[in-house]
């Protein structure tokens, strides 16, 4: 006998969709997602065609179609056999007509993930589903189609940053529950985002960049590597140097790179390092007669808010960063070669990102 003509158990089927079996359970109590034939005496049996309904159920939730709504696609699958009956996620253009009209900031709200999401957009609800199934495909296919349909902004500050924070805060709630779904969404996150970093196209191969780095201990990467997405989305290049740079290396690589800007990370007040900030910032480097020191933008929320002190900022978020190091190579005498760079703005009042 076979598993077509036997059917799977229900922790079998759990297991490939990588779901509990009681969350199996509870689609079957609340939408009717059940298999098709019980025999009497027996533990339910999940037939070729009752796996494939919630494998569908699955891909529609990660999608960011509500539970009920996916259900009710999905039972399609089943009464009406076919290859043109199965319902297709809404294509990147018709999810983000999903967003009332507004703007971003309209936000869905509804059960999804278990994971403290609060209200937020459909495509972040959708991504922590397939984050807590441990859903490889669905997390790659979603960041990329968010990415696409929505840019690098809207992508991390509504999407990946919210449900990174929600992953967190349920594994720091749960006893250490949850830290695989944490290190494979950070995973995706990364790849995503270094994907577009190093596949944008830049404006010259000779501008003067932008270094990037976390500080001595630091090991959080990701918001750097977003900014690093979207620095290079508007054709300015980077050198990303990465966690836990020691600080020789740190002062060499400013040194050596002759940037325009220098991005220290610190996630904690434990990492934050003043005297290294301002080595970092009064770094000069160019031509004898026209040595100029980098812009430093204090990154993360380790630094104090007294820590920016004569050419420094401490940027509220990736997109006041985005904009402060654009406006440099928009000064007129900006874009030009490595250690021949202009002097940078004076610093305004220190902020955070």
């Amino acid at each position: 006998m076979t598993e077509s003509s036997l059917g799977v158990t229900t922790g079998a089927v759990a297991r490939r969709l990588g779901v509990s079996p009681t969350t199996v359970r509870s689609w079957e109590q609340r939408y009717g997602i059940g298999p098709a034939v019980r025999e009497g005496g027996r533990h339910r049996r999940w037939m070729p065609a009752d796996v494939a309904m919630l494998e569908e159920m699955c891909r529609l939730t990660s999608s960011g179609i509500p539970p009920a709504e996916a259900a009710r696609a999905a039972a399609t699958l089943r009464r009406e056999p076919g290859p043109d009956v199965s319902v297709q996620p809404p294509p990147p253009a018709a999810q983000e007509a999903v967003v009332p009209p507004g703007g971003p900031q309209q936000r869905q709200g509804g059960p999804g993930s278990g994971l403290p999401l609060g209200e937020v957009r459909q495509e972040c609800r959708g991504l922590a589903r397939a984050a807590v199934r441990l859903d490889s495909l669905a997390m790659e296919t979603l960041l990329q189609q968010t990415m696409q349909a929505h840019g690098l902004l809207i992508a991390w500050e509504e999407v990946m940053a919210p449900t990174l924070h929600a992953v967190g805060r349920k594994w720091e709630s749960t006893d250490d529950r949850y830290v695989e779904v944490e290190h494979l969404l950070s995973w995706h996150v990364s790849t995503v985002l270094r994907r577009a970093a190093v596949t944008a196209p830049l404006v010259s191969a000779h501008v003067a960049p932008v270094v990037l780095a976390c500080l001595p201990g630091e090991q959080h990467t990701l918001p750097l590597e977003a900014l690093a997405a979207g620095l290079a989305e508007r054709g300015l290049p980077t050198r990303m140097f990465g966690a836990a740079v020691p600080a020789e290396a740190l002062r060499a690589a400013v040194g050596r790179s002759g940037p325009k800007a220098v991005v220290l990370w610190s996630q904690s007040r434990s990492t934050a390092d003043n005297t290294l900030a301002r080595q970092v910032a009064s770094t000069a480097f160019g031509l004898k007669g026209a040595r100029t020191t980098p812009l430093v933008l204090l990154a993360g929320p380790g630094w104090s808010v007294r820590a920016a002190t004569a050419g420094m900022r401490r940027p509220l978020g990736l997109r006041e960063a985005l904009d402060a190091i654009s406006a440099l190579y928009a000064e007129p005498d900006a874009v030009v070669a490595a250690g021949e760079t202009a002097p940078g703005p004076a610093a305004p009042a220190p902020s955070s990102l």
